[in-house]
């Protein structure tokens, strides 16, 4: 029997995950409110910009994605199916599932306005005419045509007869010269030990100092920058010379040489002493095809674009045209006497 070495059984988990055709990935911040706090607190948010602790450690996220072939041969028109659901210490707060030509979104406004701490309006502060709008704040499900609102963004955003530009992408060959770059840094750099198997499910713990890791890892990348899409630019290795060079721990949980689980403790990266627990998991498992959910409630384009609207007229309101960038002359001053 072949005897495999740790990050040979790692790649392999990889792999098969990566031929797979739908699967589901949960995230979820393995912290507590202490934590939180601390880490905030070291970043010195401005009042009522600080990090929702209760929300954060109490959440977590499922993504799901479905293709017509294995996920590591798929372009965008091979996925037939996406979900998304972010889940509170209290329920479900936001969900939405692309499904054939249809996004479904539903939401539960008044947790999510609670978990913020930034209250958000009701459905009851609505005009009837508000229609489909209402049904959202009302969190009930509701959907739109994907494609028909792309093109209406498209057409927003764009400058009177501008040429929509192509959305940038990967190629097949770029993927793969990133896959092995990737895979030539973790063999050289990273150190990896495995705990003893019991009933199929196996440990691997993979130990890197993590400025050394990345520094690596965009060295790899750097020869292949004129194949990434625009945008993507590569920090230098000045840029990275900040980056803390402490040790970040990875442990990989294997079931019959399957990926399951993966835990980073990032508390280390932090920096300061206070933050005892600070990781992220992530666990693999079989995805379910997303299914259209029964009676949700269509959204026209104008209803969509009029919500959109009536954002950016909120920020106009208090805008440079009510107040002058150059402030108003003392005479003339808003509620002055004349």
């Amino acid at each position: 029997m072949e005897q495999l070495s740790a990050g040979k059984k790692l790649d392999r988990a990889f792999e098969k995950l990566s031929k797979e055709k739908s699967v589901s990935f949960e995230l979820d911040l393995d912290t507590d409110a202490e934590s939180l706090k601390a880490l905030d607190a070291s970043s010195d948010p401005e009042p009522g910009e600080e990090i929702p602790d209760e929300l954060l450690s109490g959440s977590k996220i499922v993504f799901t994605v479905q293709s017509k072939k294995p996920i590591d041969e798929s372009g965008e028109k091979d996925f037939i199916g996406m979900a998304m659901k972010v889940t509170g210490p209290e329920g479900d707060l936001i969900e939405y599932r692309v499904v054939g030509d249809y996004t479904y979104i539903r939401s539960d406004m008044e947790a999510v306005g609670k978990a913020l701490g930034a209250p958000l309006p009701s459905a009851k502060e609505l005009p009837p005419e508000a229609g489909g709008l209402k049904k959202v704040l009302e969190g009930e499900w509701v959907k739109f045509n994907t494609k028909e609102l792309e093109k209406s963004q498209a057409e927003l955003a764009a400058e009177p007869g501008a040429k929509p530009e192509p959305e940038p992408t990967l190629d097949a060959k770029t993927q793969k010269k990133l896959l092995d770059a990737l895979r030539e840094t973790i063999a050289r750099e990273v150190e990896f030990t495995t705990a003893s198997s019991k009933d199929g499910t196996e440990h691997i713990t993979a130990t890197a100092p993590f400025r050394t890791l990345i520094t690596e890892l965009i060295g790899e990348i750097r020869p292949l920058a004129k194949d990434l899409p625009p945008g993507m630019d590569l920090p230098t290795d000045k840029d990275l010379k900040d980056a803390p060079n402490a040790k970040v721990t990875a442990d990989f949980t294997l079931k019959n040489g399957e990926l399951t689980e993966v835990n980073i403790d990032l508390a280390k990266l932090a920096e300061n002493a206070k933050v005892k627990k600070f990781g992220l998991v992530v666990r693999m498992s079989d995805g379910l095809a997303p299914t259209a959910p029964a009676g949700a409630t269509e959204l026209n384009m104008d209803e969509i674009m009029g919500g959109f609207a009536g954002a950016m007229m909120d920020e106009e309101d208090f805008g440079d045209e009510e107040y002058p960038e150059e402030g108003f002359p003392e005479e003339e001053f808003p509620g002055d006497a004349a």
